[in-house]
């Protein structure tokens, strides 16, 4: 492939730059001297990281080694030759550091349950008995032959519900019925019960019929296949055999409960999770939610919708993410690219769709920016934003043409970034997905967007801290380097951004939403009657408007950005009402004065008595003296209407009955 080092020395300013032919194989001794120097070291080659890593302990290295493919990535193109900057960009990128990622243990005795239809599942049990512990359920008691000698049990039953993941299946079951050991011809089976439990550490599904889970492909331990596909029931059967032991898994999400916005007094708010979590991993836990490690599967789409920070990808997160953006974009510039499109794709359909196009095609264009995350759904709104900050002409999602789980949550995601790009004067169509399983196709897309110059500003901050810290953060440096910026940009419903609006007229400043708000962007004042509004800190997560009483908020979704800087509003305020005795504010004007007019003349205390409602329009000490002064009684009510029995009713309907047969 070729080599530009011009653009690669000036790309990676402040380093040595070392050009090989056969690095991995003749060159192996200058691989080795460089190695064992020490210090910080980028190899461009990922396929023979595994002689790298060998030679480099020969050489006594103790220091890590980063790796970049700027091969299928870069130089294997028909545009290989103007890959100069992007090769540049992909070494420094490579060299940013990422933080470790905590795990869970998952913990496997290799009990598995073999859910069937016919003779193949007891099969299939007869290839894992030596290597796990076998229970096979048939759904269907067809003809089955009775072992010569019991090797593992054999039972009949429907599984009703399952859940659980790997090491810990807890199953219910219909129509459970064990063999008579009598049986002759084929196994007869007893009387049946619905009902039965059992546990499991593996599930293998060769039923046929619809999977236990949804998004199964996802759930550690569910193991299904096609019973007529021989293929993937024995590939099945080979995944089974090594699901014995210990496993450590990735905790995808960091999850604080004190940020979720979920519910306040059993009154639902934002439940943006818990509608796009596609292993239902997710579930409501009183005021927030909680997160099952064992069950995500780290599509992170969770954490990219989250508003308020409290659910944060980890693998990496997203301020790392946003780093090593940065890192590409501005060596890319620095190496001389120009108008890059951020390409971000996962490992196992991305990178190996643009392998294939490098390898059989005409590989990416030279502006395209290959950038690797776990999954393409855990990108939110702040890596696209910062992007676009950094220098990006384009940022585009590489997904599968049918993925495996729905994309709702990055769809959504890609809608918010579109609007706030089309209002900052980007112009449409600057973020997108591609969806294809086509090598060709990916080319094609990318080829087909039309050039489009990037923000005349660029910015280079270093993001750090909190999610929705740093998606402020980059939205107001985007602002500052957007072609024509503009204060509010409305937003599509249910956006992270927005402001609350308040019927002032109904309100009675009852205050009840301040009480509800997860954020703090509402609050009061405890000196006089008025309530407050801070923009920035306004999730739309939707509790205050469904908090109130006399339902008069209403949402408004947008982005401010001079929010930041800008104070509390105010959204009503009031007189306070005085004690009509000693003069002490101790209400509302409207909300005393209302209560005063419903109860006037309508209700039994005051109907006879009305000076007795000035005690409406006093504190609670004053009312206390008040009502001693007065001996007022507050069981004096009149009788109340006898209660009526059915006897009532029979004696009436009789009565006109025979009155209407008098008549």
């Amino acid at each position: 492939m070729p080599l530009d080092g011009s653009a690669l020395a000036k790309g990676c300013r402040g380093s040595e730059v070392h050009e090989a032919r056969q690095l991995c194989r003749a060159e192996i001794g200058r691989f080795r001297a460089i190695a064992g120097n020490g210090g910080p070291l980028t190899v461009a080659c990922t396929q023979e990281t595994a002689i790298f890593e060998e030679v480099a302990e020969e050489a006594g290295r103790t220091e890590p080694i980063s790796y970049a493919n700027i091969r299928e990535t870069a130089g294997w193109s028909n545009e290989g030759r103007a890959a100069g900057p992007k090769m540049a960009a992909l070494l420094a990128a490579a060299a940013e550091s990422m933080p470790e990622v905590r795990t869970t243990t998952l913990e496997s005795e290799g009990v598995i349950l073999i859910y069937g239809k016919d003779e193949q599942a007891v099969e299939v049990g007869k290839l894992l008995k030596d290597h796990l512990d076998v229970t096979v359920l048939l759904r269907a008691s067809g003809a089955i032959l009775p072992p010569a000698s019991t090797e593992f049990p054999v039972a009949k039953g429907t599984l009703r519900t399952a859940t659980g993941y790997l090491g810990a299946f807890e199953l219910s079951v219909d129509q459970f019925a064990q063999p008579k050991p009598s049986s002759r011809g084929e196994l007869v089976f007893g009387p049946s019960r619905n009902g039965a439990q059992s546990r499991c550490d593996i599930l293998l599904d060769l039923s046929g019929g619809p999977p236990l889970f949804t998004a199964s492909d996802l759930r550690e331990g569910y193991l299904r296949a096609d019973p007529q596909d021989a293929a993937a029931v024995l590939r099945m059967v080979l995944r089974a055999r090594d699901l014995v032991g210990t496993f450590e898994k990735p905790r995808y999400i960091n999850f604080s409960e004190d940020l979720c916005a979920h519910a306040r007094s059993r009154i639902v708010g934002c439940t943006r999770c818990l509608e796009l979590c596609p292993t239902g991993a997710i579930t409501p836990a009183g005021t927030h939610v909680a997160i099952d490690a064992a069950i995500c599967a780290g599509c992170g789409q969770c954490a990219a919708v989250c508003p308020t920070g409290a659910a944060s990808y980890a693998l990496p997160p997203a301020d790392a993410l946003m780093r090593k953006a940065r890192t590409l974009l501005s060596t890319y510039r620095t190496a001389g690219g120009e108008n890059p499109v951020l390409l971000l794709h996962d490992t196992a359909h991305g990178a190996a769709l643009i392998n294939a196009l490098a390898r059989f095609g005409e590989g990416l264009p030279a502006n395209a920016l290959p950038l690797a995350v776990n999954e393409v759904t855990q990108v939110g709104l702040e890596v696209i934003a910062a992007a676009f900050a950094y220098g990006a002409s384009g940022v585009r999602f590489l997904v599968r043409a049918r993925p495996p789980h729905d994309i709702t949550g990055l769809h959504g995601t890609i809608e918010v970034a579109d609007r706030i790009l089309q209002g900052l004067g980007f112009g449409a169509g600057r973020v997108a997905a591609i969806e294809t399983d086509d090598p060709d196709g990916l080319r094609s897309a990318l080829t087909a967007m039309p050039v489009m110059p990037p923000a005349p500003r660029p910015a280079s901050f270093v993001p750090s801290g909190p999610k929705r810290s740093i998606l402020r953060f980059a939205l107001r440096e985007l602002h500052d380097a957007a072609p024509a910026p503009v204060d509010v940009v409305p937003l599509p419903e249910r956006a992270p951004f927005g402001a609350v609006e308040v019927d002032a007229q109904g309100c009675t400043l009852c205050l009840s939403c301040v009480s509800a708000c997860p954020t703090g962007a509402l609050t009061d004042d405890p000196d006089r009657p008025l309530l407050r509004f801070s923009e920035d800190a306004c999730v739309q997560c939707g509790l205050c408007r469904s908090t109130c009483p006399e339902k008069v908020i209403s949402l408004k979704p947008q982005i401010d950005f001079r929010a930041a800087t800008a104070s509390a509003r105010v959204l009503k305020e009031e007189q306070p009402f005085c004690c009509t005795r000693c003069g002490k504010p101790f209400g509302v004007r409207s909300t005393i004065e209302r209560v005063a007019e419903k109860l006037a003349g309508k209700h039994w205390m005051y109907k006879d008595a009305p000076g007795r409602l000035e005690m409406i329009k006093m504190c609670d000490d004053c009312r206390v003296a008040v009502v001693t002064e007065q001996d007022f009684d507050p069981f004096g009510s009149p009788p109340r209407n006898p209660p009526r029995t059915t006897e009532d009713y029979l004696r009436e309907r009789e009565e006109a009955e025979k009155a209407k047969g008098d008549s």
